[in-house]
């Protein structure tokens, strides 16, 4: 079993900054991949961002790419995202998820992860 937490829950203007921080605890050692997902009320659950653990690897979602950067840290089991130039439409709450399983891509799909933490509160004013 693989545990996630998210910290970092805060509000921002439009153009502001913001760190999202996840923990994972547990077996990490099987861990594949990791991803952001992010979910606004009454919309679905989308993919931001993936990382492979073991490589370099990225991938983001277009409405993202320039703006957000997922990293990791292994050594301390954290994985990061970090939030500039936010947009009122990047107001969400934000997921870490983790999978064991080598799918031979990275995923932006929920279905693909089995692991989730259970969120926090991003919130960009105007």
């Amino acid at each position: 079993q693989v545990q996630l937490v998210e910290s970092g829950e805060d509000s921002v203007q439009t153009g502001g900054s913001l760190r999202l921080s996840c923990a994972v605890s547990g077996d990490t050692a099987n861990i594949y991949f990791m991803a952001w997902f992010r979910q606004a009320p009454g919309q679905e659950r989308e993919g931001v961002a993936a990382v492979y653990t073991g490589g370099a690897a990225t991938r983001y979602a277009d409405a993202v790419k320039g703006r957000f950067t997922i990293s990791q840290d292994n050594a301390e089991n954290m994985l990061y995202l970090e939030m500039n130039s936010l947009k009122p439409e990047d107001t969400a709450t934000y997921y870490c998820a983790a999978d064991a399983r080598n799918f031979g891509s990275l995923p932006l799909s929920r279905k693909f992860y089995k692991y989730w933490g259970q969120g926090t509160q991003v919130t960009v004013s105007s």
